[in-house]
């Protein structure tokens, strides 16, 4: 049994919460997201101090997905025992599925088979009756997406589940989906999480317009693209960085000598600003009232404090938004493979 006690002055600080699209829900400025870090065969000390120091900063939204790890489903076991420390209706629990899980044909992409089963096996390591949000984690081309949107409704209609999300649609399939929710009477979709960073910046060509015509939500993850837009690259690799131990999360063309000089120029103007670049990153991103909330990572609890100082200060003059944007024009990097990236 845990003996951490929340800070009673966690919704005093400087945390903010946003609504989300048109709806009752808030969502904190900046969430965190467990992709990397809260894997493994139980919950370790390092995860309990991050979770715990997220809820008193005021983080109350904890995104996960049903294969994140490793190993596949392990991010959720862990989350959810430590999650059973904090007071469950003060928080928002997200979870998705669309990728690969399970052997076989029914362990991946968005059919009704899978989404349904992958939702109640999330359920099971979580240790939850439902989810404040799910899901559908990736567009699938071969499966109808009535077929998608009915099984996120159903998630809705049975209690496991109050709201439902889709994650890197493109802007026509976002509007597609929308539709088809709003001719079957189905519950709608609450809100859109793309990738969206200072170096990818896809979703402002027609996305952003969707979401906000349709009255969703948004939340950026990847906001620090993988690290790169950290002051941990100004000078050399170091030898803890993820390029090391997942060297397929930072690209030669993503770590070349000119990306690396506009990373320099960027971490100039936040030190301009009294800011580091990771939290003049993120401030850039919350600059918008578009944005409900971006989904920050972390290694260590304490970059969830560093990253939740960026709050301090998320406007910026005119000149600032002319000198950032000569700089991120010169960003000449190949699409990712994040499927809402195609978007025109």
């Amino acid at each position: 049994m845990s003996n951490y006690q929340p800070e009673k002055n966690r919704y005093d600080g400087r945390m903010k919460y946003r609504r989300c699209g048109r709806s009752g829900l808030l969502l904190p400025e900046i969430s965190l997201g467990c992709w990397h870090n809260f894997g493994g065969a139980s919950p370790t000390d390092l995860q309990r101090k991050m979770i715990y120091t997220a809820f008193d900063e005021g983080i109350t939204h904890f995104d996960l997905a049903n294969n994140y790890g490793p190993p596949f489903g392990s991010a959720e076991s862990n989350v959810g025992q430590i999650l059973k420390d904090l007071p469950r209706d003060e928080l928002i629990i997200s979870s998705k599925a669309g990728y690969n899980m399970w052997d076989g044909p029914y362990g991946e992409w968005g059919s009704r088979k899978y989404l349904l089963a992958s939702l109640d096996q999330s359920l099971k390591r979580l240790q939850l009756d439902y989810v404040d949000i799910f899901y559908s984690h990736r567009f699938d081309p071969d499966t109808p997406l009535e077929e998608t949107l009915g099984s996120l409704n159903t998630a809705i209609e049975r209690g496991k589940a109050l709201y439902c999300g889709v994650s890197s649609y493109t802007s026509d399939q976002t509007d597609e989906a929308v539709r088809i929710c709003s001719e079957n009477g189905w519950h709608r979709i609450l809100i859109h999480q793309p990738n969206y960073s200072m170096f990818n910046r896809w979703v402002e060509k027609r996305l952003t317009a969707t979401c906000q015509k349709n009255g969703m939500g948004m939340i950026a993850f990847c906001p620090l693209f993988q690290g790169l837009l950290t002051d941990k690259y100004l000078e050399d690799i170091p030898e803890n960085s993820r390029v090391h131990y997942a060297p397929q999360s930072l690209r030669d063309e993503e770590m070349s000598s000119e990306t690396i000089n506009i990373v320099r120029g960027l971490a100039q103007i936040a030190a301009r600003r009294s800011q580091t670049l990771a939290q003049m990153a993120i401030a850039w991103i919350l600059r918008q009232d578009t944005i409900t909330s971006v989904l920050c990572g972390a290694s260590r609890a304490e970059q969830i404090t560093e990253n939740c100082r960026a709050l301090d200060n998320i406007t910026f003059s005119k000149d600032e938004i002319g000198e950032i944007d000569k700089l991120l024009n010169q960003v000449v990097l190949p699409p990712s493979n994040w499927a809402g990236e195609a978007d025109a």
